[in-house]
């Protein structure tokens, strides 16, 4: 509560000088105004000058009340009260509420704002994040969300800024720099980053629970902007990589290398901003939960209908379907086996083992009504960038089926956040060209050496252009079962 003290209250100290001069003035006043009456009530028109005097003294007086009461000023200051910081009526005196300082020169609703993400690095000292917010009021930016990671020298501090749009990067470095931070990082941000820590991290916890493949887009974003390499401990070569990392994990600056719980090694690489130990501690946390749970995909599945009449089942496929994996190869072509693998064909099953991974991607499996598996699709975490790969047994090709794969795991990537997928094949495959232009998405097209590399590029919006789990409308759906 606000004490308030009232001038009138105050009881000031009496000056037996002042009362002196105001009995002196008072008989000064009259033995000047006893001069004036005589001259005049002696003079030829003496009674009239009275009479006329008097007039215009109450005409005045009248007068000068008037004006007073209509152009009546507020008490000072300093007469009036003490007032609260938050405004508002105080004991028997209305104070008016203190306008906020930013809106003095920029209105908040009148002025366009802008979403950035900041990180900068100050002493661990009293005062020290003061002087930052102080530094952003000046600037008329919002603090939206604020995380502190601790170093054993310093604080770094991350925020969620609503900034001006005229406000340009440099100028809020400047700011940051003069108010004492350091090694300061800026970049743009998006309504997405409006979700709280603890809210993100519970959702990307959720999605890993459910999904193993959810795993390195987890870390991905839950660390923002970096490169995740899942390295296995035996790769297609069959040789040992030494690429398996200790239980506890190894922080290296930029560069942070997680245990595998299915042997080999995560590295998330992050060129422009080094990990903190918080950052270290939530991925490891991350990956403790995947090995916990252990190998899992979701068990739903979809039964199709195809044009001639026979039904497919499309469903996520994983390592146990390798046997079946490995059959669908010996009754595919070498020609088919050379545009999927590009490469000898000798060699196409030493990369099932990889493909079926839910660490490296997410695979998509047709079955024919009797169980027999007849084409596999593959989306490929590939660093920044996502691999989509498609294979259908000889047999079945040409009936839609390749269509039907691309569009669900196109819809896995954009559901993924990626921002494009490529897919590698041999220039002379009409079949896989038509089958990415059927996407009706923007494509890029590099050809060398006869190998073609068509890039999809990827917005929010392909969604909604993109039918539930890339149907393409070619097939009759009957549902989803669990198996």
């Amino acid at each position: 509560m606000t004490n308030v003290t009232s001038a009138k209250s105050v009881r000031r100290p009496h000056h037996w000088r002042r009362d002196l001069v105001e009995l002196a003035a008072l008989f000064t006043a009259v033995a000047v105004a006893d001069s004036v009456a005589n001259m005049i009530a002696h003079g030829p028109d003496g009674t009239f000058l009275l009479f006329a005097s008097a007039l215009t003294l109450i005409a005045t007086a009248a007068f000068h009340t008037w004006w007073a009461r209509r152009h009546s000023h507020a008490p000072p200051a300093s007469d009036a009260a003490h007032v609260s910081d938050t405004g508002g009526t105080v004991g028997a005196l209305p104070v008016p509420a203190l306008p906020d300082p930013r809106q003095g020169v920029l209105p908040a609703e009148a002025v366009e704002t802008v979403l950035w993400r900041m990180r900068t690095t100050v002493r661990d000292e009293p005062g020290s994040l003061a002087a930052l917010c102080t530094a952003f009021a000046t600037l008329h930016v919002d603090i939206l969300t604020l995380q502190t990671h601790p170093l054993a020298e310093g604080t770094v501090d991350e925020f969620l800024l609503r900034a001006p749009a005229a406000l340009q990067a440099k100028d809020l470095i400047g700011e940051v720099s003069a108010a004492g931070g350091s090694s300061t990082w800026i970049e743009r941000a998006d309504a997405h980053d409006l979700v709280d820590t603890p809210t993100r991290v519970l959702g990307l916890a959720t999605r890993t629970a459910l999904d193993g493949a959810e795993l390195p887009l987890a870390l991905r974003q839950l660390l923002g902007r970096c490169t995740i390499h899942s390295r296995p401990a035996l790769p297609v070569t069959g040789r040992a990589t030494g690429e398996s990392a200790p239980v506890e994990g190894v922080l290296d600056g930029t560069e942070m290398r997680l245990h595998d719980p299915n042997g080999g090694s995560i590295t998330v690489e992050r060129p422009y901003l080094a990990f903190t130990p918080t950052e270290f501690a939530r991925a490891r946390a991350l990956v403790e939960l995947d090995a916990r749970l252990g190998p899992r995909i979701p068990r739903s599945q979809d039964v199709l209908t195809l044009p001639e009449g026979e039904e497919i089942t499309v469903r996520r496929a994983d390592r146990d379907d390798l046997d079946a994996a490995l059959a669908m190869h010996s009754r595919c072509s070498e020609r088919t086996l050379s545009q999927r693998y590009h490469g000898p064909v000798g060699d196409a099953d030493r990369y099932l083992q990889h493909l079926l991974s839910p660490r490296f991607g997410r695979t998509l499996a047709v079955e024919s009504a009797s169980g027999r598996l007849v084409a596999l699709g593959h989306l490929l975490w590939d660093g920044d960038e996502t691999e989509v790969a498609l294979i259908v047994e000889d047999a079945w090709q040409r009936r839609g089926i390749g269509s039907e794969l691309l569009g669900r795991l196109v819809a896995l990537a954009v559901e993924a956040h990626c921002t494009s997928v490529y897919a590698v094949t041999q220039a002379s495959n009409t079949a896989m060209v038509a089958t990415m232009r059927d996407l009706g998405l923007p494509l890029d097209y590099q050809i060398e050496e006869g190998t073609l590399v068509i890039t999809a590029r990827l917005d929010p919006t392909s969604v909604s252009v993109l039918p539930p789990y890339g149907d393409s409308g070619l097939f009759d759906h009957h549902g989803q079962a669990d198996r």
